[in-house]
């Protein structure tokens, strides 16, 4: 164990989980750190998805546990939503196989865009709720399976795309939105686990490494947002969907590099 310990690229992932689950109790985006450094490591695609999955799950639990604690979100109201997304995180990881992701890699930048400009654009988002304009039952049973089939399918953004839903259509105030987003990613990132660990293949001791870093830093995280609320979670949202946005455009094989003569 201490010889895994010693070795400097295992120590590079647990710094990457570690400032990743600061990064993604806050705004999201985790993956914009962990997918790199552990395809950098040398693990191959399959075994990357599969591991950064089981790492990102210490990560959102530990956000939703503190989340929780602090008393921003109850956990219980969001059964069944934790359940939709779980169940459509597994069908859309089952289906990656039938649908294109290269579609994906297309327009989530164009996604990613447009809620980077709502977040920055739209007046008076802050931490005070606004109008409801989905039933919960609603969302239930169509925002939370669909992001969840996204993030099983390809996974880049789910976290703010859950975001935009729960301020958009809930008139959550952005702290509300962040603590409710958690427990939505951790039963995606689950359904996602599951289906990687009987389809794919996991390196267990990594990611198990770096999900104790992203533990921890879930936990920092999680909690100067508590204290900061919307001034800080705003724009690091922001920052972070524009960077992932460029960083997927920056992919040689995005088909939209090609349509756009990049």
């Amino acid at each position: 164990m201490l010889e895994f310990l010693s070795d400097p690229t295992v120590l590079i992932l647990i710094f990457a989980g570690l400032l990743a689950g600061f990064i993604d109790s806050i705004a999201g985006g985790g993956g914009l750190i962990t997918i790199p450094a552990l395809m950098l490591s040398g693990l191959p695609p399959v075994e990357t998805l599969g591991t950064n999955k089981l790492q990102g799950l210490f990560g959102s639990f530990s956000a939703m546990v503190a989340y929780a604690r602090g008393g921003h979100v109850n956990i219980r109201k969001q059964i069944l939503q934790a359940a939709m997304a779980f169940i459509g995180s597994i069908i859309g990881a089952l289906v990656a196989t039938l649908i294109p992701v290269k579609l994906f890699q297309a327009l989530l930048p164009v996604l990613l865009i447009v809620v980077a400009c709502y977040f920055a654009f739209k007046p008076n988002l802050n931490d005070i709720d606004k109008q409801e304009r989905m039933r919960p039952i609603i969302f239930s049973l169509t925002m939370a399976p669909l992001v969840g089939f996204y993030d099983g399918i390809f996974g880049p953004g789910a976290g703010s795309f859950y975001m935009l839903a729960f301020v958009s259509l809930s008139g959550f105030g952005i702290l509300k939105a962040t603590a409710h987003t958690k427990l939505l990613n951790f039963s995606s990132n689950l359904g996602g686990f599951l289906t990687f660990a009987v389809m794919g293949s996991i390196n267990v001791k990594i990611g198990i490494a770096m999900g104790i870093a992203q533990f921890i830093g879930a936990q920092m995280g999680a909690r100067v947002a508590m204290k900061t609320g919307a001034k800080l979670i705003k724009p690091l949202l922001v920052i972070v969907c524009v960077i992932l946005a460029y960083k997927l455009l920056q992919a040689h094989d995005n088909p939209l590099r090609q349509w756009l003569n990049l």
